[in-house]
């Protein structure tokens, strides 16, 4: 006799893929633990994925030491450990290192470091004898607490990738910036993305290609006014010192504004006239500084390069002039089609200079600091000479003063060979911008009149170089508008309250990859804009759970 049989349903919680810890089944296997840097962030993330953030307990000794406990079964499953900088990064560099430490004993399938801002990030090279390149040192430590995988968001250089002896997935905030720019800038499409620094044009000239948009670059010099007298060059100290062309009233025939010298317009070039004549034997290369054995000097530098007079533009071309009887050459047609069609970069004229002091924008008139980076130093503990003597603007391309700059700079090269400005940091240029005593130069290369521009770059740590980037682009430069752009708003001491009070400034856009406190939100007001990048991490930890393509998180969508 068959007997019958009733099936009833178990409640919803008896299924695992129903569970409110693993959550939706497409986050199977997954679990997401926050550090205590910044969960804000990792509660907008689970919300996302449809998941419970794993139970954790982060706590410290009485001396100081830190403690992490996982509550929350992670035998044979992905673990991702979200953990971003903080204003305590050691703690927070620390923390991590035991987080993963302590899931790598708990025989996880998977660690996945999640740090959306990599902790010293900019120490990524050695710029002085005797320093250290942390940011290795934190790639090494993450391997050897036993990551798996790394997921961040527009580290510093792009080249620290090969630090790490497993994956990285370093993801760009580039489309969240794009898409705020198209939805919340009025006149975006006429608008110029300007970098404030040599080092940021790559991430520029990216965001300006995504928006067809026009770039510009800034760069500042802090040897301002490197007014070079011609009796410091090293050509002169040598002449002082062998005696030669001491004769009495060569120099003074050499700086003889009113000596008769032929125009080059007044000189023609006939090649026909010039068949019958013998060609000179070239002269063989000699030592300038010497003379010849009749006792007449050789022509000196000097009667060529420092008289004022000597120096003109041609009127007309040194090349000899077609009559029209004469046969054109297959060559000649070449070239004349090669010069038609040459182009010629007029954009590299919208070029403007500013005097920086104190990191603003001052005028011409405004006095000099007590201090410069030229005037404070004298060559060879000699005095520097009267203004009287300086060398015309036309003749800072001779001989004579490229030879004295070249010198002159041999006292600031870096200890790892080159100038100082070759390895120079941002942290070196807000010092200088912050000194009272000292005076700099900003170059903008661009046209960015009557046009919003957008100042971007990785971070925004100190306020100095942003605020004297904004008040050239406006003072020097006539924009309408200034946005300052980045991905991390590390925003130390009291950087953003002093850009809050730049009127140059119009907005300050970031990301919440690092934590904001409410306090300096609030000193920033309206002016302070924060793009979420939950979506964004999310996605890439959805991605790498199951295995997909991250190549779609790097592209643009309207």
């Amino acid at each position: 006799m068959m007997e019958s049989f009733s099936w009833t349903p178990p409640p919803l919680d008896y299924y695992p893929h129903t569970s409110t810890l693993l959550g939706p089944p497409t986050m199977r296997g997954a679990i997401v633990f926050s550090g205590s840097s910044h969960p804000v962030l990792v509660d907008g993330i689970c919300d996302r994925l449809g998941s419970k953030r794993g139970e954790a307990d982060l706590g410290k000794f009485a001396n100081g030491e830190t403690s992490v406990r996982i509550r929350t079964s992670i035998r044979d499953k992905d673990v991702f450990i979200v953990q971003s900088g903080s204003q305590k990064m050691n703690d927070a560099v620390v923390e991590l290192l035991i987080m993963i430490s302590a899931c790598k004993s708990a025989s996880v399938k998977s660690i996945t470091a999640v740090m959306p801002y990599f902790p010293y990030s900019r120490q990524s090279k050695k710029k002085q004898h005797r320093g250290a390149i942390t940011a290795r040192m934190i790639a090494n430590l993450l391997s050897i607490a036993g990551v798996n995988h790394v997921i961040t968001i527009d580290l510093h250089a792009s080249q620290m990738q090969g630090f790490f002896k497993c994956p990285v997935d370093n993801l760009v905030a580039e489309p969240l910036l794009a898409r705020w720019i198209r939805s919340n800038v009025k006149d975006w499409k006429k608008a110029v993305v300007v970098s404030k620094n040599p080092g940021g044009t790559k991430r520029v000239t990216s965001l300006a290609d995504a928006l067809k948009l026009s770039f510009g670059i800034m760069t500042t010099d802090r040897r301002r006014g490197a007014t070079v007298h011609w009796n410091e060059s090293a050509m002169f100290e040598q002449l002082r010192l062998d005696g030669t062309y001491e004769e009495k009233g060569l120099v003074e025939a050499a700086l003889d504004p009113d000596a008769q010298i032929t125009p080059i317009s007044s000189l023609s070039y006939n090649p026909r006239a010039e068949m019958g004549k013998p060609r000179l034997r070239a002269r063989t290369t000699s030592n300038p500084l010497s003379r010849r054995p009749n006792g007449e000097a050789l022509g000196s530098p000097l009667s060529k390069s420092m008289r004022a007079s000597s120096i003109v533009e041609p009127e007309v071309s040194l090349e000899p002039l077609r009559t029209g009887t004469e046969p054109i050459s297959e060559h000649d047609e070449d070239n004349e089609n090669d010069s038609a069609d040459e182009y010629t970069d007029e954009r590299a004229r919208d070029v403007v200079h500013g005097r920086l002091v104190q990191g603003h924008i001052v005028d011409e008139s405004h006095p000099s600091p007590a201090m410069s980076a030229v005037s404070s130093s004298t060559w060879r503990n000699r005095p520097p000479s009267d203004g009287d003597n300086d060398v015309p603007e036309h003749m800072m391309s001779s001989f004579v003063s490229t030879t004295s700059s070249a010198h002159k700079n041999r006292d600031s090269e870096h200890a790892l060979g080159g100038t100082a400005d070759a390895a120079a940091s941002s942290e070196d240029e807000e010092e200088d911008l912050k000194n009272p005593e000292l005076e700099t130069m900003v170059t903008l290369v661009g046209n960015v009149r009557d046009r919003p521009a957008f100042i971007v770059d990785d971070m925004i740590d100190k306020s100095a170089s942003w605020i004297a980037a904004a008040e050239t682009v406006v003072k020097r430069g006539g924009a309408t508008a200034v946005y300052c752009m980045a991905t991390h708003g590390l925003f130390g001491g009291d950087c953003l309250e002093e850009m809050y009070n730049c009127e140059c400034i119009d907005k300050i856009v970031v990301t919440n990859s690092f934590p904001i406190p409410p306090l300096k939100q609030a000193q920033a007001k309206d002016k302070l804009v924060i793009l979420g990048v939950d979506t964004l991490l999310a996605e890439a930890i959805r991605r790498n759970h199951h295995g997909e393509s991250m190549s779609q998180l790097f592209m643009h969508y309207d």
